[in-house]
């Protein structure tokens, strides 16, 4: 099998620089030291978009990407531009819909919309706005299409590309796989996010540190897990990211657990390495 440079999305690594950004450069030297070749950021933990390239740039990791807030890129797309490409990334993410912006809402014409327009001005200076999906995406619309496609439906290709969630599209109960392979040609980073699931847990998004309303009985088990530690078989995905011509691999695991956050990333790396990865 082909293989692909491997990222590691920051997110997961925030409890080390959140209140503590002077670490930066020792938590991107022990990415480097696990066998990462790139990251994608999530946000910048107050650090200049200089002294974040000068880093990377010394220790060889690539700046793949960027998840920024829509409602930022909405505010001041051209300062986002301006970071961003000082930082040196290539692609900038929509991380998330908030529920106000989803499918079959008042907001989601104007997501559309925002998404269009933001598009087109990072092609303009040289970026790809890519959407990071989730599980809500796959709602069924009254056509009968999901969610998830209908964004890219409506917003052209040459404006917003996929960052398909492997974790998320599984969840919602369709193959991470085929779902990547329909992409091809339009999804450049391929999230790879292992997890169990087991019965019909709720408050998923507890996980990722959004606040949703409670659900009053918990009936199951939801929590990530390294790759290569949980449900998802990889191999295909692995395969198909490959086929629909993606560019880079990112790990993303949202909490740790009992390991440190390191440890994970740790586990996954070397999970990919015995695939050859």
């Amino acid at each position: 099998m082909n293989k692909l440079p491997v990222g590691i999305q920051v997110y997961g690594l925030r409890d080390l620089l959140e209140n503590t950004p002077e670490r930066f450069e020792e938590v991107m030297t022990q990415v480097k030291e696990m066998g990462y070749d790139g990251v994608e950021l999530a946000g910048t933990y107050g650090l200049e978009p200089s002294y974040i390239k000068e880093v990377l740039g010394k220790l060889n990791l690539t700046p793949i990407s960027a998840h920024v807030p829509l409602v930022d890129m909405m505010a001041d797309v051209d300062k986002v531009i301006r970071d961003y490409k000082e930082i040196g990334v290539r692609y900038v993410v929509v991380p998330y819909l908030p529920e106000e912006y989803r499918h079959m809402t008042d907001g989601y014409d104007k997501v559309i919309a925002e998404m269009t327009r933001i598009g087109k001005a990072m092609t303009e200076n040289g970026l790809t706005l890519l959407y990071h999906n989730h599980d809500f995406e796959f709602v069924t619309l009254p056509d009968g299409t999901f969610g998830f496609d209908d964004i890219y439906r409506q917003v052209p290709a040459d404006a917003l590309k996929a960052e398909p969630d492997t974790c998320w599209i599984k969840v919602a109960g369709q193959n991470p796989a085929t779902y990547v392979k329909k992409y091809t040609g339009r999804c450049p980073i391929v999230h790879l996010k292992d997890f169990i699931k087991e019965g019909n847990p709720k408050n998923l998004y507890k996980l990722i540190g959004i606040e949703t309303e409670e659900a009053e009985e918990e009936t199951g088990i939801f929590e990530f897990r390294p790759v290569g530690f949980g449900q998802q078989i990889w191999e295909p995905i692995l395969e198909a990211s490959v086929e629909a011509g993606a560019g880079w691999v990112v790990v993303e695991q949202d909490e740790h657990y009992d390991l440190t956050c390191l440890e994970a990333a740790r586990r996954s790396r070397e999970y990919l390495k015995i695939l050859g990865w």
